[in-house]
């Protein structure tokens, strides 16, 4: 019985310990800063954007003051292919206060980071949100303090700063409602 009582106790602080984990990962811009300028490689989506697949730029720049949504993504996890659906439906519905969103898929490996955002962007079929490759493609731009071993990031953005910042060591953890409840503070 004893032993059974502390099996029960680890397996507790350890879940108690990796909810704790999973809410204190901290990744990229925070509330207040701004957001700087970085090249990308439009890989997929947002066909009506005026990009053509292939052309290097800078979205964030494209976008300017815009409200935006900016995704760092290593993972196609159903939560981040739920989160680019639900980003595709809000700017069509906030076609007026010219709502912006861009995936960024990262990766240690060129090839595999760009084959793994194409088939983000297939899987999500998305028709506004473009599913770009950063020129920085390991870790994002580096003024941009993307954590290594967060597997989303995702900053929202008006005129140019940071107005919320979510971020999960999974993406299995990634808090999709509160994401697209946080739109509000970008389309006021």
């Amino acid at each position: 019985m004893k032993f059974l009582t502390m099996a029960l106790t680890a397996v507790a602080l350890m879940a108690g310990s990796s909810l704790l984990m999973a809410e204190e990962t901290k990744s990229g811009l925070q509330e207040g800063e701004m957001i700087g300028a970085f090249y990308v490689t439009k890989l997929a989506g947002a066909s009506e954007d005026g990009v053509e697949v292939g052309k290097n730029l800078c979205y964030r720049c494209k976008n300017g003051g815009r409200p935006q949504v900016i995704i760092f993504t290593r993972s196609d996890d159903k939560a981040v292919v739920n989160l680019v659906k639900q980003l595709d439906e809000a700017i069509a519905k906030n076609e007026d206060k010219q709502l912006r969103t861009f995936v960024n898929y990262l990766g240690e490996n060129k090839a595999a980071a760009k084959a793994s955002a194409e088939k983000l962007a297939k899987t999500a079929n998305a028709e506004n949100v473009p599913f770009v490759l950063p020129n920085e493609f390991e870790n994002g731009p580096e003024d941009y303090g993307i954590n290594p071993n967060a597997e989303v990031t995702v900053i929202l953005a008006q005129g140019g700063k940071v107005k919320a910042n979510f971020a999960a060591a999974s993406a299995k953890d990634l808090k999709v409602d509160a994401v697209v409840g946080g739109l509000k503070s970008i389309l006021n």
